[in-house]
């Protein structure tokens, strides 16, 4: 039974007739196009394929199966030549991307289509890429989701407003599929937020009871079509329990915010500069070329990349608040909020225990012959000195050299080589990241804004 919310999110959230006809009627057409080629059968899939599709996501994912006997490299090479014709006969801007391997992504009629080649497998065990596995995904669900069509609207919307939709690297949350097979697992909207509202960590849904390996993750839904992965393995802790949270909030006092949240205005250059004075901390940023890769590439080469800078800061004395990345379509953003920009010039530095006779007399031999504040000396059994620090502004050091020798990201490193900037206070903001900095400073759950919204 739908409450009068669900009723009017669905209103406005249902495909019109005539946006079905006109995009199925676009996928019809690249279909046709492909088939005719001679070298691929097409297929649609993706939520447009099993009907679950959101009002205005007007995505196509075109698969072109091949013989699986042809080698990767042939594949590649003969499956993105057919994707550009197709995209060149549509008159279309296109572009190469990558993800395990190339596809071709374009814009035809208004609508963004993926163009991706894949293996035309006859059974999941003979699966040779992640891409194989997705026919197999959309003929399981289009056979069962027909009744929980509109419940599975309603779960894509509440996750797309909450911010936990998409298996992304930058979300980390639950993607299409998921969803889907989650609303199947419970039997309705209803009864997956209300048992969500108890999930715990090591949260195991199997199916088809068929689970061919056992995964650490705290979320865990085997693949009705590959028993040895889980579909949940991109939904990271924190957002399973912003989900959680959100469910609760909702069985408690459901309303339209949790389907549609107030827009986040995005602080200007003076807010953010009054923001930032206001809390007292300061913060760097370290920017440059994002590398010409998708993010699930280059989202989880920042993260490695900030982990290791926030290492060296600290270290070197500077007490690291918080720390995020963000990827944009011409810079990447890696953003400090530190407690305090300077350090002393002095620094301690631990020498051997006296009692490590041969180490120790190294230690003090070395030290007595080097520029030095004080020492060596001895406290708690152990030589100390007292140096010079090489940095002692935050700043100075994420403009050194040694940033590039903290572990950073494949293509981040190769990105920085070429050049990066530190931006210091107001500095760090720009058009392009206004909305990132905006979340960072006011950072808060997803239902304290819902609970803002209704004045709570």
């Amino acid at each position: 039974m739908r409450t009068e919310v669900e009723e009017a999110v669905l209103a406005q959230i249902k495909p019109r007739p005539r946006e079905q006809q006109e995009v199925l009627g676009v996928a019809e057409e690249i279909i046709n196009a492909v088939n005719l080629s001679g070298r691929a059968e097409a297929m649609l899939v993706g939520s447009v394929a099993r009907g679950t599709w959101v009002r205005g996501d007007r995505d196509l994912d075109i698969f072109m199966l091949y013989d699986p006997s042809l080698p990767r490299e042939v594949l590649e090479e003969h499956g993105l030549g057919l994707a550009r014709d197709v995209a060149k006969r549509f008159g279309t801007d296109w572009r190469e991307k990558y993800a395990e391997h190339p596809y071709i992504n374009a814009t035809i009629h208004g609508m963004d289509v993926d163009l991706v080649p894949c293996y035309g497998v006859t059974s999941g065990a003979e699966i040779k890429s992640a891409v194989d596995r997705t026919p197999f995904h959309t003929r399981y669900i289009r056979e069962r989701i027909a009744p929980y069509v509109e419940d599975v609207l309603l779960l894509k919307q509440f996750t797309k407003a909450g911010g936990v939709y998409g298996s992304d690297q930058m979300t980390e949350g639950f993607a299409g599929y998921l969803c889907e097979l989650l609303v199947l697992h419970y039997g309705g909207f209803t009864s997956l937020v209300e048992a969500a509202s108890r999930w715990r960590p090591g949260l195991f849904i199997d199916i088809e009871e068929h689970a061919a390996k056992s995964f650490d993750d705290p979320m865990v839904v085997i693949d009705p079509v590959d028993p040895r992965r889980n579909v949940a393995a991109s939904v990271s802790v924190s957002q399973m329990f912003t989900f959680v949270e959100l469910c609760r909030g909702y069985l408690t006092a459901p309303s339209n915010a949790f389907f549609f949240p107030p827009a986040m205005t995005p602080f200007t250059l003076e807010e953010f500069g009054v923001e930032a004075a206001r809390r007292r901390t300061h913060l760097f940023a370290v920017a440059f070329e994002t590398p010409p890769f998708i993010p699930d590439v280059v989202v989880p080469q920042l993260r490695r990349s900030l982990e290791g800078m926030r290492a060296l800061l600290e270290r070197s004395g500077f007490v690291v608040n918080r720390a995020e990345e963000a990827m944009g379509e011409e810079r990447c953003l890696i953003l400090f909020e530190l407690f305090n920009e300077e350090v002393p010039a002095v620094v301690r530095h631990f020498g051997p225990p006296v009692w490590s006779r041969s180490n120790a007399e190294k230690f003090a031999g070395k030290w007595r012959k080097c520029e030095r504040f004080a020492g060596p000396y001895i406290e708690d059994g152990r030589y100390i000195v007292e140096v010079e620090r090489t940095y002692t502004h935050a700043a100075d050091l994420l403009g050194s050299p040694e940033v590039l020798g903290v572990g950073l990201g494949k293509h981040v490193k190769k990105a920085m080589e070429k050049e990066w900037v530190v931006l210091e206070g107001q500095e760090c903001w720009s058009p392009e990241f206004a909305g990132f900095l905006t979340s960072f400073l006011k950072k808060e759950t997803a239902l304290t804004k819902v609970l803002r919204a209704q004045g709570e």
